[in-house]
């Protein structure tokens, strides 16, 4: 964005995977500073029109949502086309979608591969190609969500390591091949929301990443969401960098 953008109206987002979790709290963040979003989801059609109604009747006609599984790379050019069909323009793309479970050597499958790498790492450069020439035509900029493990990678999660770790290099890449018109900066969230129906986060876990993060505490959604935000708004000569939001965890493992 330009240094003198003070807030996001008349700033159009496509924010994947923002239909609940952390990606919704992006959307509130963003939609709270002025930007008009096309949110896209996968399966969570319910959180979707739930998370579009809410933020419509904030400010009409706003928010539009769009369908699409990452993984088949022919369907990502039509996420940018109906974003500009909708509202006009992009103004940022914000890779947030992700999956993420373990794969242990011995177990490790070529679905595991397709799957970890295609959407944490495949979908975000091609879609970052495809919004590409809007992005330049409007000074626009991509921030990519990836993890606190990119440098130290968590135990038996080898190809979800890999697949973040992927995605620094591409957010370093882009941010020289998109320069100077186009920004791109990465957020690595530590500790924030524990992931859904995973028994191996219980209370013993939890209590012991707790234990490790500097703070003493978990994050929050929207700790991330402000974290896009500041990117986003607040730093017009940041490119290139991943900000970690993790409560100082990466420097205590």
């Amino acid at each position: 964005m330009n240094s003198d953008s003070k807030n996001l109206t008349t700033k159009v987002v496509l924010i994947t995977g923002g239909a609940k979790r952390v990606g919704a709290a992006i959307c509130r963040e963003l939609h709270a500073s002025g930007a008009n979003l096309m949110i896209h989801y996968k399966t969570s059609i319910k959180e979707a029109r739930a998370l579009q109604a809410e933020l419509n009747l904030q400010r009409a006609n706003s928010v539009a949502i769009i369908q699409g599984d990452l993984l088949n790379i022919a369907v990502l050019p039509s996420l940018v086309h109906e974003t500009v069909h909708q509202f006009g323009q992009l103004d940022v793309l914000i890779n947030n979608a992700s999956t993420y479970y373990p794969t242990e050597i011995g177990q490790v499958n070529e679905e595991n591969w397709q799957d970890l790498m295609g959407s944490n790492l495949k979908a975000p450069m091609f879609l970052a190609q495809a919004a590409a020439p809007q992005l330049r035509k409007n000074h626009g900029c991509i921030i990519n969500i990836t993890d606190m493990h990119i440098e130290r990678p968590k135990k038996s999660y080898v190809v979800y390591s890999m697949a973040k770790a992927g995605l620094v290099t591409l957010t370093k890449s882009l941010a020289q091949e998109l320069s100077p018109e186009v920004r791109v900066n990465a957020v690595a969230p530590g500790p924030v929301l524990w992931p859904e129906n995973n028994p191996q986060f219980d209370e013993v876990y939890r209590q012991r990443v707790i234990s490790q993060t500097l703070l003493k505490r978990v994050g929050e959604a929207s700790d991330i969401a402000k974290a896009v935000k500041f990117l986003v708004v607040d730093a017009p000569f940041v490119t290139g960098h991943v900000l970690a939001v993790d409560g100082g965890r990466s420097l205590n493992l």
